[in-house]
Parts: C-alpha cells; sequence; structure tokens
C-alpha cells in the first residue's frame, strides 16, 4: 500500500496540463488551457484544464478530477496504478512490492491480460538481444533491414523462437494461467497443449496512447507464400485494433509540437521515418481507417498528412475511407512517392534531411490531389468527368465549414473547367437531401405521417421541500473554497469579536442545530471535514480534489469550478468586481439561513403529514403545538433573509 506522504509527493510533482496533455492538444485560454474531451465526441472544445487548481473538467460531459482521476478514467488504471505511473513519470521514488504468480492470479481479467501481454514483450526482447537464436535470426534481419539498435530498443522489438510451444512453456513456469494466454492470442489451444502464435516472427509490440502493451504484430521471416506475412494478436478486453494505431505512444508529444500527425500503412513505416527524425508518424497497421482512429489522431491535432506509396491502385482504395477524416473537420494532405517506394525504403535510401524536405515540399491538400488524380482518367470522356464532378463535390459536402467548403469549390471549379455555381448548386443539393427528413410515401398526406401525443387533463404538480440537495451543495462550496478563511461574526454582547475559521463557523453552527445532510456524497464530505477539524486540520479543496475516492473527488470539483471566468481585461478596463472573499460573513450566513429554512420547512410538512395520520386528540394537540412553533422558527429565519412568508 502506498503511504500518505508518497501519495502527497506525487500530487504535488504532477502537472495537470502536462499529464492531460499527454493525451490531449491543449491550447491556453487566459489562465486554464482547453481542448477537445477525450471521453465524449465534440468538436467544440469544452475540455478545461487548470493548472492553478490542478483539475480537469469537461463542461459538455461532466467528467471531472486531478491527475490520478484523469488516468483512471482514460486508461482504466486502478488507484495506485495511476500513482505509478505519475511516480515513474515524475522520477519519485516508490516502493513497490515483487509480483509473484498468487498475486497475478488475484487480479482482475483485463490487469491479468495487460500484465501477461508486458511479461510477452520483455520475453521476446530479451530473446532478441539475447538467445543465440534469437541474434543470429532476428536481430540480423532487423539490422539487415537498415534499423539502428537504439531504434530496436525504442520501440521494444522482439523475437519469437522457432520452438513452437516455447514461449507458452516458458509462461506457465512462470505463474502464468493458460486462459490468459490464449485471451491474450500470444497462444493458441491445440487439443492439450498450447502453441505460440508468433514462432518464429519478430515482433511488434502495440502499446496504448499511455504506454501499456495491448497487443502484437509479428512479421515472418522466411518466404513461404503459404503463411500471412503479418501476424497480429486477436481482438480481446484490452486490444480493438479499429480503436488502436501503432506508435501513438511515442509519437503523441510530436504530434502536438509540430500540429500534425503523418499516417502510414505499416509498423517499418513508423519505424524508419522515426530513425530518419520523423517522430510525429502513426501507422494503421494494415487495415482501413477507422473512424475511432481518426477520433484517436484529433486529440493531439486537426492536420493529418497521409503517406502513400506510387501504387494506383491501393490510392483510389484508401481515397474512399479519406472521406470520413474530412467529415471530422480535420485537414488532410497527401504525399505520394516516388514508383516503387513506401515511406520504410525511402527513408532507409535517404538523408534524414532530404527526407523531411521531400515530405514538407510535396504535401498536398488532399482535395485537390484528388481531383487531380481523378481527372487524368477522364480525358475525352464526358460521362466519366460527370461522375467525377459528383464524387468530389460530395467529399466537399463532407467538410463541415462553410467558408471551407467554398474555397475547395472555387478551386476544383478553375481545376475541372466547371463553372463555379453549377458545382455549388450540386454541394447544396447534396447537403439538402443529407439534412432533409424522408418524404412520406406517395398516397398519403404529410399531415397522415405526423403522430399526435394523446392530450391529457393537466395534473397539478406538488412542490417537492423532503430535498436541500442545493443548499447543501452551496454550503459544500463554501467550506471547500474558504473553508480556512477567517471570519468575525458580531458578538452577541459587549465581548470582544472573535475569529473563527469558516469551516469550524459553518459545522458548528449546523451541529448546534443538530441538522444533518441529505446527499450522501455531501454528507461524506461534511463528515470527513468534521473529523478533521477535530483534530485542528481544517480540509480544502485542494484535499478533496485528490480525494482517494473518486466519487468524492468528482463532486468537489464539480461544486468548486465553474465554466467561465473574469477576463483579465476587466480590470485593465478599469472595470472591477466585487470577489466573494469581501461578502464573505455575508454569504456563509445567507447559506446557512437558506439550508435551515428548507429543513424547517421538511420538518413543517413531516409534522403535517402526522397530524393528518394521528387518531389521539391529545397527541394532535401536541403536533399543532410544534407546528405552531416549527413557523415561528421559520418565519424568524426568512425575516433574516428578507424574505416574506405568506402561509
Amino acid at each position: 500500500m502506498i503511504t500518505q506522504d508518497t501519495i502527497g509527493n506525487i500530487l504535488s510533482a504532477a502537472r495537470i496540463e502536462q499529464v492531460v496533455g499527454d493525451f490531449v492538444a491543449l491550447k491556453r485560454r487566459g489562465v486554464n488551457y482547453i481542448g477537445l474531451c477525450p471521453f465524449h465526441n465534440e468538436k467544440t472544445p469544452s475540455f478545461t484544464v487548470s493548472p492553478a487548481k490542478g483539475i480537469f473538467k469537461c463542461f459538455g460531459c461532466g467528467k471531472a478530477g486531478n491527475s490520478v482521476n484523469f488516468l483512471m478514467e482514460h486508461d482504466h488504471f486502478t488507484y495506485p496504478e495511476a500513482l505509478k505511473f505519475l511516480a515513474k513519470k515524475y522520477q519519485i521514488e516508490i516502493e513497490e512490492e515483487q509480483q509473484s504468480p498468487e498475486k497475478i492470479e488475484e487480479q482482475n481479467e483485463k490487469e491479468s491480460l495487460f500484465n501477461v501481454n508486458h511479461f510477452a514483450q520483455q520475453y521476446f526482447e530479451n530473446t532478441l538481444f539475447e538467445h543465440e537464436e534469437g541474434k543470429a535470426v532476428g536481430l540480423t534481419y532487423l539490422k539487415e533491414r537498415g534499423f539502428r539498435e537504439d531504434i530496436i530498443r525504442k520501440f521494444q522489438l522482439g523475437y519469437s523462437k522457432e520452438d513452437r510451444t516455447d514461449f507458452s512453456t516458458f509462461a506457465r513456469e512462470h505463474g502464468y494461467k493458460p486462459e490468459y494466454l490464449t485471451k491474450t492470442g500470444l497462444s493458441i489451444q491445440k487439443e492439450t497443449r498450447l502453441i505460440d502464435r508468433f514462432h518464429g516472427r519478430v515482433i511488434f509490440p502495440i502499446h496504448s496512447a499511455s504506454g501499456r502493451i495491448i497487443g502484437f504484430g509479428a512479421r515472418i521471416l522466411g518466404a513461404d507464400k503459404q503463411t500471412a506475412k503479418y501476424l497480429n494478436s486477436p481482438e480481446s478486453d484490452v486490444y480493438n485494433k479499429s480503436k488502436s494505431l501503432y506508435g501513438l505512444f511515442y509519437a503523441k508529444n510530436s504530434i502536438i509540437l509540430k500540429d500534425n500527425c503523418f499516417l502510414v500503412e505499416g509498423y517499418t513505416d513508423v519505424i524508419s521515418l522515426n530513425q530518419s527524425g520523423i517522430e510525429n508518424v502513426v501507422a494503421s497497421s494494415g487495415t482501413s481507417l477507422t473512424q475511432e482512429q481518426v477520433k484517436l489522431i484529433q486529440r493531439y491535432t486537426s492536420n493529418i498528412t497521409i503517406l502513400y506509396d506510387g501504387d494506383p491502385a491501393g490510392i483510389k482504395a484508401s481515397l474512399r475511407g479519406t472521406d470520413m477524416i474530412l467529415e471530422q473537420g480535420m485537414n488532410v494532405r497527401i504525399v505520394l512517392f516516388p514508383a516503387n517506394e513506401d515511406p520504410d525504403s525511402f527513408a532507409r535510401k535517404n538523408r534524414a534531411a532530404d527526407v523531411e524536405s521531400f515530405l514538407a515540399k510535396n504535401a498536398v491538400n488532399f482535395i485537390l490531389f484528388k481531383t487531380r488524380l481523378l481527372l487524368a482518367e477522364t480525358a475525352g470522356d464526358p460521362i466519366k468527368k460527370a461522375s467525377l464532378i459528383k464524387e468530389i463535390v460530395g467529399t466537399i459536402a463532407l467538410i463541415p465549414d462553410g467558408i471551407s467548403r467554398s474555397i475547395y469549390i472555387k478551386e476544383c471549379s478553375s481545376m475541372m473547367n466547371v463553372p463555379e455555381q453549377t458545382l455549388m448548386n450540386e454541394m447544396n443539393k447534396m447537403l439538402r437531401k443529407k439534412f432533409s427528413k424522408p418524404i412520406p410515401d406517395q398516397g398519403k398526406s404529410a399531415l397522415d405521417e405526423i403522430s399526435l401525443p394523446e392530450v391529457t387533463a393537466p395534473t397539478q404538480v406538488e412542490y417537492e421541500l423532503n430535498s436541500s440537495e442545493t443548499q447543501e451543495k452551496e454550503l459544500i462550496r463554501l467550506l471547500l473554497l474558504f473553508g480556512n478563511e477567517d471570519l468575525t461574526p458580531e458578538p452577541t454582547n459587549e465581548q470582544e469579536p472573535v475569529t473563527i475559521k469558516v469551516t469550524r463557523f459553518i459545522i458548528q453552527d449546523i451541529r448546534n442545530d443538530d441538522l444533518c445532510f441529505d446527499v450522501l456524497l455531501y454528507r461524506k464530505i461534511f463528515d470527513e471535514m468534521e473529523e478533521l477539524m477535530k483534530n485542528d486540520v481544517i480540509a480544502d479543496k485542494d484535499y478533496f480534489f485528490r480525494h482517494a475516492d473518486p466519487a468524492i473527488a468528482k463532486t468537489a470539483i464539480d461544486i468548486s469550478i465553474l465554466p467561465y471566468e473574469l477576463s483579465e481585461k476587466w480590470e485593465e478596463n478599469k472595470i472591477f468586481v466585487d470577489a466573494e472573499s469581501s461578502r464573505l460573513m455575508d454569504s456563509v450566513c445567507t447559506a446557512l439561513y437558506t439550508f435551515k429554512s428548507r429543513k424547517i420547512d421538511q420538518m413543517i410538512a413531516e409534522n403535517q403529514r402526522k397530524m393528518k395520520d394521528c387518531k389521539s386528540e391529545d397527541e394532535i394537540i401536541i403536533l399543532m403545538k410544534e407546528q405552531f412553533n416549527l413557523k415561528n422558527i421559520s418565519l424568524k429565519i426568512n425575516l433574516e433573509l428578507g424574505r416574506i412568508v405568506t402561509r
């Protein structure tokens, strides 16, 4: 178990903008940062990171938390795992027990799959560098491909022996259960034996965005045409091919820095470009690009440059999938390599500076590239040209931004020698069709398609007095934000004024009246504050932002952070707004009176219910006296609040 002192050191060292910035492209806005939320699909940024408070908050989906909560939510870490990840990132020493086979068995299935993959990666890498077969076959192959040893180690490449059971046997000897070996796809069950899926292949580990091993790609070294050249891990609870990008873990910081992502097809393309100093590159691992993969890239940049080899058939097939990138509002460019060249071969044959220069000079806008490519096939054929025009206009219509659509229409009009208005009319027709509702079937009127709701007599809505949630929330907000501030209440007699902390004042006042909170999470925060106060510790928002209970941490953040903050320009323009801290006594007293008013309302409602159900005249008289007292108290409280009570 990690000590509280160590947890405190980790959380103090963790910079929320750095932790989140590894996964989300952030832009400064005032004192905060803003970006696209990684937890839900959005096109307008509503995800806010506050370095001063050390927290994040999405005002779209409501997710909130500190650095630890972010990692738990984003990568499904447990609380200790998130802490260990941050400790490693910020080089903080942390005591960690050696995992035993028994402990591995106790972990849940998902964590066990991660552990098996990590173990396998270490086995494959060790085999590549330490075993005779690995060095003679695997390492020799990689070096013949021109890969330097530092690059091989960076990408944690490995080798699986020709022996069809070596890894499976080794893993079982170290306590890994057969069911996890087969679920990750590392082993295949053959009757009573476990067979290594990747035997005799060079291994390419596939990482999540946070660096965890989620799967493997493996390349055969022989020339057997009956065997697949590349073999990938099957889908599992930790590996979803359509939601993963090879190399993203190594590329994300460079993608943010360069504000561009190079997209290639294979593992070796990524590795060769990295060796040439181009790190902002990822691969779709030989599959058609998916919407999930596009959204992964969009977290870091709005610019994608796709690198194609010189195969025309392959390019045309890929173009169909590229439209979805435009639909996400991203900017797409294309780089076409010379005939018989791909990113891997081109990077190996040319100096790093020449590769970088080639990519910069040959990047062409996707729509213009597609227009030129298809236009060359339509020479002298008006039918084909008409079909091309519809296809290009259809692509432009996918772009969400109207200004960008207009610019592309103008460019394509010039290239295809077609009037701009003709293209615009065609595009508008497509847009109307896309967003219009289906036309009713013939023979039916439009009214027939409309189902009218049944009209029922309106019912009287009973005013809910049994919840003090709003009032409790306001008190918790004051405790979190101002709990350590001093108050000086007016003395009730001639005694000298006494200074008291906001936390102590609120808690004592509520407890003196023997009141409690209805909402469980607010009650937990309040009770914990009270316990800490008994030991002269005033817990503020920072304490609860870092709370081990994610629900409490999220609640504290939700209450404390607002979607808008006053711009610094207000003061520059001599516009001053009273800070809440300057009228803190009024805010605290108002919150307490409002809370008590609601509690009294609850008591009055409960007392009325008792009188209604009561059969004894003596008890009714007692309840009526109680009701009279409660209403007098309610009257006094509401007078303090400046309210007029008519009931």
